[in-house]
């Protein structure tokens, strides 16, 4: 937080208006960041998409390709994230009966001055609705939940672990 930011809010100046947070100051460290979404759906839909049988093909493949280019644009999607040059995202999509549905994964590393929780966060969301995007003609009910930071390592504020 900079000297010109509300308190506790660094993404506001003095006068509450929002600004770029300057991380030009800060040391480049190791960071990473794991979120999590679930995708909620019948499980006629999801035996046809494990099947290989949506109709508009491979509906795991797209949406695992969705969540990494979502990550590498995130600061075009959200009005104050860091255009960053991320190391890594990778993305995975499990099936879970007993949902059912899938759990979506991801994981962003990089060696900068800010954290990549928005990327992960932004691959899990993007990840999750192509999923639906993909899957609607089968399912309009589908329900994306439970979309979360579940980690983040490295910076200034230290690391972070979602409780079970």
């Amino acid at each position: 937080m900079t000297e010109t930011s509300a308190p506790g809010l660094s993404h506001l100046d003095a006068q509450g208006q929002a600004h770029m947070v300057d991380v030009a100051p800060k040391a480049q460290t190791l960071r990473e960041a794991v979120a999590v979404a679930t995708v909620v759906m019948r499980p006629s839909t999801l035996a046809t998409i494990e099947a290989g049988n949506a109709s508009k093909g491979d509906v795991l493949g797209t949406a695992r390709i969705a969540g990494i280019m979502a990550a590498k644009q995130t600061a075009h999607l959200i009005p104050l994230c860091h255009p960053l040059p991320i190391q890594k995202v990778e993305v995975q999509i499990n099936a879970d009966a007993s949902l059912p549905g899938y759990t979506i994964q991801a994981t962003v590393k990089i060696k900068a001055e800010t954290g990549v929780e928005m990327e992960a966060l932004t691959a899990v969301s993007v990840a999750a609705l192509t999923l639906y995007d993909m899957a609607k003609g089968l399912e309009k009910s589908i329900e994306i939940r439970q979309i979360r930071l579940l980690k983040k390592t490295g910076g200034k504020s230290g690391d972070y672990r979602a409780e079970a």
